[in-house]
C-alpha cells in the first residue's frame, strides 16, 4: 500500500513484516525514544489531540510548502505511534497527507497490540495532523 510518503510507507512495511507483536512494540518505543524534545509552547489546547486517554500535542508549521511537527505525549507508547505519524509525514506538502488514507494504520498489524482506546488514539492523532495540514494549506 503506498500512503504517498515514502518513509512512512517503510515504515508501515517493517511494522507489518514484524511476526512478533513485541518486536512491534519495540519499535514504537525506540520511535517515541527518538522524538526531539518539544518546546514548551507546543502544550496549549489548540495543540492537544481530542480523543485520547493520553495527552497528547503535535504542532505543524509550513516551511516553504512542506510541513513540519512538534509533537509530545505523556506516555511512551502513544509518543511513538506520535512519533511514526511525524517522521512519516515530515516534509510532506499538505495536500499529500490530507489525501492520505487511515488504511495504512492496519496494515501496521499494530491493532492486534493496542488496547481500543490506543487504536483509536493513533488514529485521531493522524486526523489531527489532517486537519492540521488542511488549515495550513487554506492560510494565505
Amino acid at each position: 500500500m503506498a500512503t504517498g510518503s515514502r518513509t512512512l510507507d517503510q515504515m508501515v512495511e517493517r511494522l507489518a513484516g514484524a511476526s512478533d507483536p513485541k518486536r512491534r512494540y519495540a519499535y514504537v518505543l525506540w520511535l517515541a525514544r527518538k522524538l526531539p524534545a518539544a518546546e514548551p509552547g507546543l502544550f496549549c489546547d489548540d495543540n492537544r489531540v481530542r480523543g485520547c486517554v493520553s495527552q497528547v500535542y503535535v504542532r505543524g508549521t509550513l516551511q516553504e510548502g512542506k510541513l513540519h511537527w512538534q509533537g509530545d505525549s505523556d506516555a511512551q507508547i502513544t509518543k511513538g505511534l506520535l512519533a511514526l505519524l511525524i517522521q512519516g509525514t515530515e516534509g510532506l506538502e499538505p495536500q499529500v497527507l490530507v489525501a492520505m488514507s487511515p488504511a495504512f494504520i492496519k496494515e501496521t498489524g499494530l491493532q492486534a497490540s493496542l488496547t481500543l482506546s490506543r487504536a483509536n488514539g493513533f488514529l485521531n492523532i493522524f486526523k489531527t495532523m489532517q486537519a492540521q495540514a488542511r488549515l495550513l494549506a487554506a492560510a494565505p
